[in-house]
């Protein structure tokens, strides 16, 4: 049987990223992410329930998240669930922990954008978060721009191939 593990998700960051160095020098960043969801009960008053999720990145990605983002900062992120399980050494107790290691980060909305949204002297158009116009603001980061994920040495993770969006409009939900 095959598997597939693929995870997208869209929401703001719960905090700052938190930057830190593992053997070697490879660059982990940590995030929190916050995903809400709307619905009509059968009352029909509006419903509304947040999922946090705890966001790993790693790489040149890691330290661009750590560079740009910020909290309540607008971000989508693709990639894969991981479950993390260890001993608790006080209680001896099994824990686990389940997260996205993110393969592919997207900033959205505006450098100093706390909402999201809107975009500065630009229009988006077509696939992949493409920019025409006067979009650039004053460095290398643009909206939309992505950033491919960097795997620490014998993850044996496969990368998605580079290139290419996502049209939202294609997105069954």
């Amino acid at each position: 049987m095959a598997n597939f593990n693929k995870v997208m998700l869209m929401g703001n960051l719960t905090r700052d990223p938190e930057l830190r160095h593992i053997d070697g020098g490879n660059a982990v960043c940590n995030m929190g992410l916050a995903v809400n969801r709307k619905w009509r009960d059968q009352q029909g008053e509006t419903q509304e329930e947040t999922c946090f999720v705890d966001i790993v990145v790693w790489g040149k990605q890691a330290e661009s998240c750590n560079e740009y983002l910020h909290k309540g900062r607008p971000v989508f992120i693709e990639g894969r669930l991981q479950l993390d399980q260890w001993q608790d050494r006080e209680s001896g107790q099994n824990r686990s922990k389940l997260k996205v290691v993110a393969e592919r980060v997207q900033f959205l909305g505006g450098r100093d954008d706390q909402q999201g949204g809107g975009q500065r002297g630009g229009q988006q158009q077509g696939r992949g978060g493409q920019q025409q116009g006067g979009g650039q603001r004053g460095g290398q980061q643009q909206q939309g721009r992505q950033y491919e994920q960097q795997s620490p040495p014998n993850q044996g993770v496969d990368q998605p191939a580079s290139g290419g969006g996502y049209d939202f409009d294609d997105i069954p939900f």
